[in-house]
C-alpha cells in the first residue's frame, strides 16, 4: 500500500489497548538520511484556549502502528503512556 502525507493527515488514531481515541495525526518524523518514516505526531490539545500553552505532543513510534486503514490508524499500547491516561468517553 502506498499512501501520500497529505492522506495521513487528520486520520483518527485509536489505541488498540482500550480503544481510547489519542487524537488525529498533525505531522509526521522522518529520518532524512534514510527517508524513512520514524513515528507519527499527534499534537497537544490546547490549554485554556491556547492561552496557556498546549499539552505534550503524543510521539507515536512507527513500530507501535498496527493497522493504518482508511479514515484510522490503531496502535499498540505496550510503551504508549497515553492510552491509559486518556479515556473516551461516550
Amino acid at each position: 500500500m502506498s499512501c501520500r502525507i497529505d492522506e495521513l493527515r487528520n486520520r483518527q488514531v485509536v489505541c488498540t489497548k482500550d480503544g481510547s481515541v489519542l487524537g488525529f495525526v498533525s505531522d509526521i518524523e522522518l529520518n532524512t538520511e534514510t527517508g524513512e518514516l520514524t513515528a507519527l505526531v499527534i499534537y497537544g490539545k490546547p490549554r485554556v484556549f491556547g492561552l496557556l500553552g498546549h499539552e505534550a505532543d503524543i510521539v507515536i513510534p512507527w513500530r507501535n502502528i498496527e493497522i493504518i486503514g482508511p479514515e484510522t490508524i490503531l496502535v499498540s499500547s505496550d510503551s504508549l503512556p497515553h492510552c491509559a491516561v486518556q479515556k473516551n468517553n461516550c
